[in-house]
């Protein structure tokens, strides 16, 4: 596994990245690598702690600090969350992202990666678009349980109301995503 952490305007962003199976399921499935995290923070060990316990690095394997990656996902991931900044907020949704639960959850977060930049949902209009009407309250706990903030872009998800609802990384981060992804949609 390795890892990096960025310098960004809402703050620090560490992104981790590993070899999973191609498939998701089976380990005899060839490799390839995905971001398994990342989010508004410099603990990497914190951001450790939200992946899969099945893709968790085996007992004593260390986690590889790279502040300067230079090929392969950490690198393309790195690119991304600096395009993103830079103005390209589709970036972060072209490198491949792998997080592991039940088939529902599964299923929501590929549906938040189709979210476009300046777009917003309510949790119901997420429901929907997941194909669980009824939902609400699973679609919401996918947002909750995503490792890979900006990668899959939960923060474009909102409360029924309109207002903000939470976010891992703190409301004033949704905000500030929100809005410099509302002017470039513009």
């Amino acid at each position: 596994m390795t890892a990096t952490t960025l310098t960004t305007p809402d703050g620090p962003f560490s992104i981790l990245v590993a070899t999973v199976p191609a498939d998701g399921a089976s380990p005899a499935s060839p490799a390839r690598e995905a971001v398994l995290a990342a989010g508004w923070t410099d603990d990497l060990d914190a951001l450790l702690a939200l992946v899969h316990p099945t893709l968790r690095p085996d007992t004593g394997a260390e986690l590889l600090a790279q502040p300067s990656p230079s090929d392969g996902v950490l690198a393309a991931a790195a690119d991304a969350v600096r395009a993103y900044y830079a103005g390209d907020h589709g970036a972060p949704g072209r490198v491949p992202v792998h997080q592991a639960s039940g088939p529902f959850r599964t299923h929501a977060w590929d549906v938040l990666r189709e979210v476009k930049a300046g777009e917003r949902l309510t949790y119901s209009q997420y429901a929907v678009r997941a194909g669980r009407p009824a939902a609400v309250r699973a679609a919401a706990g996918a947002c909750a349980m995503n490792a890979a903030a900006l990668f899959v872009p939960c923060h474009r998800i909102l409360r029924t109301d309109g207002s903000l609802g939470g976010f891992r990384y703190g409301l004033p981060i949704k905000e500030s995503l929100l809005t410099r992804e509302a002017s470039s949609a513009q």
